[in-house]
């Protein structure tokens, strides 16, 4: 175990949202283990409010700190090996010391723009001037493994088989990972590092005291339990159930007394309001990152697909109902809470970007959410 009360670890894990929460725990669990670290990390600019939020120093919110029952039937699968843990001091930046901005998207589409150049230029000279003792890539892409070099860091820790091959390369570490979800990849990553014995632990996610009050004016905390949070987004059409369908679920959940609220991230605005209209009495909200952490820690149960808010409302300790389709839940399923998951026999794992809804998705029915939904608030566990 590192006995240096000093040193210094830059983590790399760009985005998306879900791959960030996917990291936290492991990070979460060097923060506990050593709290005299100094842990910054490179992200994409749009997801620093998963790490920090800006703005006055939070105090702990009256609704934030409610553990959730997490006994699940034998064997103990996607679970923390420990009860949550408490809240650390500063609950604004629970886990990270700095945040390096790289906004690796915009520049792949400027790529020779001076812009680029100059802020490439910059975030080498700042990662290089935190003379790091250790990189750990924990999103195994080429260009994470090239930002991890970019610090003049010696040591590079990174998977033996990354999800970018050429990445390894770069590594000057690798371990074997054995896991099968990725969660527990990442803390083998992480165990690495320092050679300690890691388990997945409660991530610590930051508290926004502005966003905060936004949740108190719409979600008073005396009804949170009564309220579900649907997000029916999804990164590519293949892994999205249909509008109707979730509209037809809420309809059940508003006759079961239950107030349902429709998250519409960026781009799927009108996919809320076709939920909306059809369901006669959800309401839709567009939420910003800060927003949706607060009104996700608050309510009662959460219903999307393999999508960021999901793994926000896992990472928060909400039940969760999870609709599968062409993705694996064993590997990116949810995590260390109550759950139920839905995914039919005929899904087979396929990450092909399709715009349709996959065939075995397809063979979820409203009936079947609105009883998973039914099991986890009549406090039944298991998957």
């Amino acid at each position: 175990m590192h006995t240096q009360t000093k040193f210094r670890l830059l983590v790399v894990r760009l985005g998306a949202m879900g791959d960030i929460l996917h990291a936290l725990p492991a990070v979460t669990a060097l923060r506990q283990m050593h709290p005299g670290w100094i842990i910054d990390w490179v992200v994409e600019p749009r997801w620093k409010a998963l790490l920090a939020a800006e703005g006055p120093r939070a105090e702990r919110p009256s609704s934030a700190g409610a553990p959730v029952d997490t006994v699940r039937k034998s064997p103990p699968l996607n679970s923390w090996t420990e009860a949550r843990p408490p809240r650390p001091v500063n609950l604004a930046r629970p886990v990270v010391d700095r945040l390096h901005g790289a906004a690796t998207r915009d520049w792949r589409e400027r790529p020779f723009s001076s812009q680029t150049l100059h802020e490439i230029k910059d975030l080498r000279r700042t990662l290089r001037d935190g003379d790091y003792d250790t990189v750990v890539d924990l999103q195994g892409a080429l260009r994470s493994a090239v930002l991890g070099k970019m610090s003049g860091c010696r040591r590079l820790v990174g998977e033996m088989n990354p999800r970018e091959s050429p990445a390894r390369w770069l590594f000057t570490e690798r371990v074997q990972t054995e896991g099968e979800h990725v969660i527990e990849q990442d803390v083998e990553l992480a165990a690495a590092v320092a050679g300690d014995d890691l388990k997945p632990v409660a991530p610590w996610l930051p508290v926004d005291a502005t966003a905060e009050a936004w949740v108190d004016s719409i979600l008073p905390a005396a009804g949170a339990g009564r309220a579900v949070l649907m997000n029916p987004g999804a990164g590519w059409g293949a892994k999205r159930w249909p509008a109707e369908r979730y509209a037809t679920v809420a309809r059940g959940l508003m006759e079961r007394g239950l107030r349902v609220m429709v998250n519409a991230g960026p781009g799927e605005e009108g996919l809320a309001e076709r939920i909306v209209e059809s369901s006669g009495g959800a309401t839709a909200l567009s939420c910003t990152l800060e927003q949706l952490i607060a009104l996700t820690r608050r309510v009662g149960l959460a219903i999307a697909g393999d999508t960021g808010p999901l793994h926000l409302a896992c990472a928060l300790g909400r039940p969760v109902v999870g609709i599968y389709g062409p993705t694996d839940p064993r590997r990116n399923g949810p995590y260390g809470t109550r759950f139920r998951v839905l995914r039919s026999p005929e899904s087979r794992r396929d990450h092909t970007r399709h715009e349709s809804p996959e065939a075995g998705l397809m063979t979820i029915v409203p009936e079947d959410v609105l009883r998973a939904t039914d099991e986890l608030l009549s406090g039944e566990n298991g998957e």
